[in-house]
Order: structure tokens, then sequence, then C-alpha cells
């Protein structure tokens, strides 16, 4: 009985850190808080398994030499970055249809603005 309680730990374990890790990586590109949780996610799974433990490392060091780099660009290519966060939101925003009910509620009559899931 104890092992069956153990497997189900970790397999209960592995599905929550597994759906944290997932959702991260898709928070990944838009501002707030992607990488920390994916971070969140790794160190759920790593309560339980060794391969998680490592790849949290190793993560945090890539994370920790891309924001050292990014910090030492140029104005021009962190702009860029912040233009290419920008433009993800609002295509994600586009998508969505949020442009496509602001346009029917206001009456704008802009079809263009209606995402082409909702049409």
């Amino acid at each position: 009985m104890d092992k069956v309680i153990r497997h189900s730990r970790r397999a209960v374990i592995a599905l929550i850190g597994s759906v944290v890790v997932l959702f991260g990586v898709v928070l990944i590109p838009y501002p707030g808080p992607g990488w920390l949780v994916v971070f969140a996610g790794f160190a759920v799974l790593a309560t339980e398994f060794e391969f998680a433990t490592r790849t949290l490392a190793w993560l945090r060091k890539k994370y920790d030499m891309w924001a050292l780099w990014a910090k030492q660009q140029h104005l021009i290519v962190r702009l860029l970055m912040l233009g290419g966060t920008g433009l993800v939101l609002v295509l994600t925003a586009w998508l969505l249809n949020t442009f496509g009910l602001v346009n029917g509620f206001l009456q704008l009559g802009q079809d263009w603005l209606i995402s082409p899931f909702f049409t």
C-alpha cells in the first residue's frame, strides 16, 4: 500500500508540475511572471524528480545569462525587444477578438479589426 501511495504522489506532482511549466511557457512572451511560473513548475517537479532539479539549475543559469546580455545591449536593441513584446500582445488581442468587440461596441464598421477566428 505504501508503494501505491508513493507512486500516486509522484504522478500527482508530475501532473501539477507539468501543467504549471506549460502554463509558464505560454506566458513567457507576455509581460509578467512567465519565467517565474516556469521556475515554480520545475521547483514542484524537483521535489520528486532529479532531472527537474538539474533542469531548474540549468534554466536559471541561462535566464541569468540572457538577462545580463539584455542589460548590456544598446538602447535600440532593448527597444526592439520591447516592440516585439508589444507586437505579441497586440497580435494576441486581435486573435482573441478584443479589437472586434470594441469595433462592434463602438460601431466603427472596421471589419479588419475582427479576428479571423470569430468571423
